[in-house]
C-alpha cells in the first residue's frame, strides 16, 4: 500500500549567516507590529506610545541611567540562565537564586561583618551572594545528575521557597524595629553600598555583569571545560562515550548558573535597596529566560539584549506615568517578542518538506 502524501519538518544542517541575522530582526519587527495592533485596540496611537517609550528610556541622561540600572540584574541573570541552557539544562530558578544571593549578602552586611570597611565588606558580600545562588542551584543540579529528576520542575518550585523565605525574614527575625511597619531589614552600613556613577543610581554591579560576560565568553570559547559543555549539550551520549564527567559537569554548570543569579541579588541589595525588602525583584529571573534566548545564548549578545529589555521596562514605566497606560504594556511586548523570535528560530533551523508517496510494491507474478 502506498504511503500517504504529506508534509514534515526537516532540520536545516547549518543556517546561513545572513539568515541568522535577518530572521531575528524580522521577528522583532513583526512583534512590534503585533504589539502596535493591541495598543491601537486599546485606543492609543502605537507610534506615539513607542516614541514615548524610547524617549523615556534613552532620550535623556536620567532615562539612560535608569535603563543601565535595570540592565544589571537582567544581564547577570541572563548570563546565568544561558550557561545552563547551553548544556540543555533548563534552569528556571534564577529568580529564587537571585533571592538567595540577596539573603546571603544581607546577612553578611547585617550580622557577619557589620563593622568591616568597604574594602572587606563588599568582596565578602559578593562571595556570599555567589555562594547563596550556587547553593540554591546545587539542589536541582544534584537531583538531575544523580536521580534524573527534571530540573525544570525543581528549580521552578524552589523559586517560591526562596521568595517566601525572604518574606519570612523581612517580616520576622530580620525586620527593622524602626521600620514603621514596612517589611524590610534595617539599612546596611555605609561600607556595604556599592559605588555609584556620579549622581545616578548606576552602580558597580553593572561592571560585574560586563566582566562576567567577557569571562564567560572566554570560558565557553577558549577552554576545555567550555568545549565539554558544548559537547554535552549537543549529544550527552557521545560525551559519556568519550569519558567526559557528565554528572559532575551538570552540578558545576548549575552552580555557576545560580552563582551569577546570586550575584545579581547581591548587586540589587547593595547597589539599589541597601536593605533586604519585599518584592526585591519584579521578575528579573523570569525575564532572564527571554534575555538568554534573544541573545542566542551568547554572552556578548546577552549584553545588548539585556539593555534593550531594560529600556523596554523603563519605557513601560514612562508611558504609565505620562500616558496613563498600564505598565503591563512592557511585559506584554516582551512576551510577544519572545513568541515571534522563537517562531523565527523554528523557521531558521527547520524547513517544511513535502513528503512524496512511495510507490506501492508490484504484485508477485502468478505461475502459469
Amino acid at each position: 500500500m502506498a504511503e500517504a502524501r504529506g508534509w514534515r519538518l526537516e532540520r536545516v544542517p547549518a543556517p546561513s549567516r545572513a539568515a541568522s541575522v535577518v530572521v531575528p530582526l524580522v521577528s522583532i519587527a513583526l512583534a512590534l507590529v503585533a504589539g502596535g495592533i493591541l495598543i491601537a485596540l486599546a485606543g492609543r496611537n502605537p507610534l506615539e506610545v513607542y516614541r514615548a517609550m524610547v524617549v523615556g528610556s534613552v532620550g535623556d541622561w536620567n532615562g539612560f541611567a535608569e535603563t543601565l540600572v535595570k540592565t544589571t540584574p537582567l544581564l547577570l541573570t541572563g548570563l546565568g540562565v544561558a550557561v545552563a541552557f547551553r548544556m540543555q539544562l533548563w534552569n528556571i530558578g534564577a529568580e529564587g537564586q537571585l533571592y538567595l544571593g540577596a539573603i546571603f549578602a544581607s546577612g553578611t552586611a547585617l550580622f557577619l561583618l557589620p563593622n568591616a570597611s568597604g574594602w572587606a565588606l563588599v568582596p565578602a558580600m559578593m562571595a556570599a551572594g555567589l555562594l547563596g545562588g550556587a547553593l540554591w542551584a546545587f539542589i536541582p543540579g544534584v537531583l538531575r545528575a544523580y536521580l534524573n529528576v527534571n530540573e525544570t520542575i525543581t528549580s521552578l518550585l524552589l523559586n517560591y521557597v526562596a521568595i517566601l523565605l525572604s518574606e519570612y525574614l523581612v517580616h520576622g527575625p530580620w525586620k527593622d524595629p524602626q521600620g514603621y511597619g514596612f517589611p524590610g531589614t534595617k539599612q546596611f552600613p555605609d561600607a556595604a553600598a556599592l559605588p555609584t556613577w556620579g549622581a545616578t543610581r548606576v552602580h558597580l554591579g553593572l561592571l560585574f555583569g560586563l566582566a562576567a560576560a567577557v569571562i564567560l565568553w572566554f570560558m565557553l570559547r577558549r577552554t576545555r571545560w567550555g568545549y565539554e559543555i558544548s559537547v554535552m549539550g549537543e549529544n550527552d551520549r557521545a560525551a559519556r562515550y568519550a569519558g567526559m564527567p557528565t554528572r559532575r559537569t551538570i552540578v558545576l554548570v548549575m552552580m555557576l548558573s545560580g552563582a551569577l543569579a546570586g550575584l545579581a541579588g547581591m548587586s540589587e541589595v547593595a547597589g539599589i535597596a541597601h536593605q533586604l525588602q519585599r518584592n526585591l525583584s519584579p521578575g528579573y529571573g523570569y525575564t532572564a529566560i527571554i534575555v538568554a534566548w534573544l541573545g542566542r545564548l551568547q554572552p556578548l549578545g546577552i549584553i545588548l539584549v539585556a539593555f534593550l529589555l531594560a529600556a523596554l521596562l523603563v519605557g513601560g514605566d514612562q508611558i504609565q506615568m505620562t500616558m496613563g497606560l498600564p505598565a503591563a504594556v512592557a511585559p506584554m511586548l516582551q512576551g510577544i517578542i519572545l513568541f515571534f523570535v522563537l517562531g523565527g528560530e523554528l523557521l531558521l533551523r527547520y524547513r517544511l518538506v513535502r513528503r512524496e508517496p512511495e510507490p506501492a510494491p508490484a504484485a508477485p507474478l502468478e505461475a502459469s
